[in-house]
């Protein structure tokens, strides 16, 4: 199981993660995702090393990266959907939520380097941790996000974008909080981070891949809605489990299903689908950049 979940980490700090800020935004995270794969390299590296020090400072080299990412989250917030509120947009909680997600996940990542229990996490907790928020925590909040940003306008699936925009960050948190507080609370983060993906699996079939340029993004886009419904029912079933005691998968056959599914089915498709978009927006004049701001849509003129 450690040599895949290093694999999957790997591919979060190398590309998803740099690839899905340029996503926020072209201009003002160009350089940040361009330095990106630099500051990941100790990361990555740490992983592949035995615990000790070297690894742990390895591994504090690129938390100071992710906590560098974090601290540019509350700029994300003052954006609202008019000047009368001055309540968040959703995409923009979202959007928040994924650029501290990673931070979480360097964090845990030193303390497992360094061999130390933290909080009394077991070891192998940690570990996890870090694929989780590299891929539960920044690609589906960025997804979700620019899922809403895309279709929060439209009569009808508006509401359900922004439902999905709310609960993936909200669900991605309770999670987080459930490994505080008992496998029953665990579970009903994995309730709502579900039902989000869903909507969020949902809204990409029915709204999003229509509107690709090109058969291959229709085709990213279709792989990472279809596999979102599969995978998270995977977690459903084994947060059930924890919490209930009712028959479910090994950590290990999570990481081999559920893990590599959301890392090259969801999280790698996607980043490359929505590239894909946007590239294919400026090169038509269809529409703006998809992540240009709140109020950008897939279309603009409609």
């Amino acid at each position: 199981m450690t040599v895949l979940v290093n694999m999957i980490v790997t591919l979060g700090m190398i590309y998803v993660v740099p690839a899905g800020l340029r996503l926020i935004h072209p201009a003002r995270f160009l350089r940040t995702a361009r330095l990106w794969p630099l500051a990941a390299a100790p990361g990555a590296l740490c992983l592949w090393l035995p615990r000790g020090a070297p690894a742990a400072a390895l591994a504090a080299l690129y938390a100071a990266a992710c906590l560098a990412l974090a601290a540019r989250a509350p700029v994300r917030l003052p954006r609202a959907p008019s000047p009368s509120t001055a309540r968040p947009a959703p995409s923009e909680i979202a959007v928040a939520t994924a650029l501290v997600s990673p931070s979480i996940a360097a964090t845990a990542l030193v303390a497992e380097r360094a061999g130390y229990r933290l909080f009394g996490f077991d070891l192998d907790i940690l570990a996890l941790t870090v694929p989780h928020f590299h891929f539960a925590g920044f690609t589906a909040a960025l997804v979700a996000g620019l899922v809403c940003r895309a279709v929060g306008g439209r009569a009808g699936t508006g509401r359900l974008a922004r439902w999905a925009a709310y609960s993936v960050p909200a669900g991605t948190l309770l999670v987080l909080l459930g490994y505080f507080v008992d496998d029953w609370a665990e579970l009903l983060g994995a309730v709502v981070l579900t039902g989000g993906m869903w909507a969020v699996a949902l809204l990409t079939w029915r709204e999003i891949r229509p509107s690709g340029a090109d058969r291959t993004a229709r085709a990213l886009l279709a792989t990472s809605a279809a596999v979102l419904v599969a995978t998270m029912l995977l977690a459903l079933w084994w947060a059930a489990g924890e919490a209930t005691g009712i028959p479910h998968p090994t950590l290990t056959w999570m990481a081999a299903t559920h893990g590599l599914g959301n890392a090259l089915g969801f999280a790698l498709c996607s980043v490359l689908a929505w590239r894909r978009l946007g590239a294919d927006r400026l090169k038509t004049g269809t529409g703006t950049a998809i992540s240009t701001g709140t109020t950008d849509r897939l279309e603009t003129s409609r």
